[in-house]
């Protein structure tokens, strides 16, 4: 069941599951599902996925490779290493630059896809290279080719390029003061998304308000602004978003960009409240909030009736 493999614990089968422990291996079982002509989804450590309850018709991959290592101040990590492992390696060795991401789940692959960040920061500040398997070769692309914006990268659009390593330029500095900055973070993430929640943190991207009409933008409380972004926190919250639910899903009373399985939800009922969400504020604001989340064993991205 793919449920074991997401942090929402939900989703149905697949009809093969293959985790890889070395790239030659992945290579092989890619191409090989390639050829099959059968579906294939390749995943990470499952923090950001919605399967399906029916699960994924075809082959699911998985990298498992993780080491991590330097050269000075330049970090490579392989893409199954999990992102809280770089974050420590990297203050342990004090090297400043992804302490601000701590308590970020998943894994270093799927943080370059999404361009994970937190607290002001995305990892793209930091990538050198970021070396992928396209389906045939192993090719290496700049930071500049990989096309980050705000929680996207060119990888989100070519989903058969898979990340196999990063390659990362930190600034030294006092492992001491960052494992402090660190632990400052962790604190504060662990108050709104506890280790035994079974969420995938904020579940919509925040706006970028310059992108945002002047009527919303006069709507917005300058409090609620930061680094040049509106949360979409504030908008869920003005269309009482907080505590709703649907079956075994629910928004948390705190924190209304926060969707958690509070046991035996099913997709069915998380996609229904995200789409019930992303409905309220279309029609209170006119704004199309977007997902972090992505949908696997859907053949479309899913509107439940």
């Amino acid at each position: 069941m793919l449920s074991r493999h997401t942090r929402f614990e939900i989703g149905g089968p697949a009809d093969v599951f293959v985790q890889a422990a070395s790239e030659e291996a992945f290579a092989e079982a890619f191409q090989v599902s390639q050829a099959s002509g059968a579906s294939c989804s390749v995943i990470g450590a499952g923090t950001n996925l919605i399967v399906s309850d029916e699960g994924f018709d075809g082959i699911v991959l998985r990298l498992a490779t993780n080491a991590i290592g330097r050269d000075g101040a330049t970090v490579s990590a392989e893409a199954g290493a999990e992102l809280q492992a770089l974050v420590d390696y990297c203050i342990d060795h004090g090297l400043r630059g992804l302490e601000t991401m701590t308590g970020i789940p998943g894994s270093v692959g799927a943080a370059i896809y999404g361009n994970a960040g937190a607290y002001g920061h995305s990892i793209d500040e930091r990538v050198e290279r970021v070396r992928i398997l396209d389906g045939r070769t192993i090719r290496s692309f700049t930071a500049s080719e990989c096309l980050f914006r705000y929680r996207e990268s060119v990888f989100k659009e070519r989903k058969d390029w898979i990340i196999l390593s990063v390659e990362l330029r930190l600034t030294p500095a006092s492992p001491a003061e960052l494992r402090q900055t660190a632990d400052e973070i962790l604190q504060l993430r662990l108050a709104k998304y506890p280790v035994t929640m079974k969420c995938a943190g904020s579940i919509f991207k925040n706006l970028i308000l310059a992108e945002l009409p002047e009527h919303v933008r006069r709507q917005i409380p300058e409090r609620v602004i930061r680094e040049g972004k509106a949360p979409s926190a504030y908008f869920l919250e003005q269309v009482g978003a907080k505590g709703m639910r649907s079956g075994g899903v629910c928004v948390a009373d705190y924190h209304a960009n926060l969707i958690y399985n509070e046991g035996g939800g099913t997709a069915r009922e998380l996609c229904a409240l995200i789409d019930e969400l992303k409905a309220r504020v279309r029609s209170r604001f006119g704004l199309e909030l977007e997902e972090e989340e992505q949908y696997v064993g859907f053949s479309a991205q899913p509107h439940p009736a």
